[in-house]
């Protein structure tokens, strides 16, 4: 299931297998530019995962809307043992998103997903990067030239 906003941005459902490289995932309430509001449905946790878009287009958009998206410093990572693929990949996400909820921050952006097995035991491993959105303030531009 997808829906598209007028920023052209879509969000779809979890259970989709859109799960990859260079996804964004966004919690739900999470302030927006009213040029990039989303559309469309959550995860039960409430975070909403957005269909990849081209290597940094969203942040380009955002800094152009006067807003920022902040990259945070290190890599998450998440492992999860189990036959059933897509179990596995759901936990690793919610181990990935308490994390970021700890960090105070209101999205993610997945940089791998792997699927292997050790012993003939499957596994799956998630990486991501701790991502903020938020309205740059007045009194500070982000980059003034110098």
């Amino acid at each position: 299931m997808k829906r598209s906003d007028a920023s052209g941005f879509t969000a779809v459902g979890f259970r989709s297998g859109g799960i990859q490289p260079g996804i964004i995932l966004i919690a739900e309430g999470t302030p927006m530019p009213d040029s990039m509001r989303l559309e469309g449905p959550s995860n039960s946790d409430g975070w909403r995962l957005m269909e990849r878009v081209e290597d940094g287009e969203f942040e380009r958009r955002i800094n152009r809307a006067g807003w920022i998206f902040y990259l945070m410093a290190g890599e998450i990572k998440a492992t999860v043992f189990g036959f059933d693929r897509g179990k596995a990949l759901r936990a690793a996400i919610g181990r990935i998103i308490a994390s970021v909820k700890f960090q105070r921050c209101n999205s993610l952006q997945i940089t791998e997903v792997t699927a292997k097995s050790f012993l003939k035991l499957p596994y799956v491993k998630v990486s991501a990067r701790s991502r903020h959105i938020q309205e740059q303030p007045l009194d500070r531009p982000l980059f003034d030239g110098q």
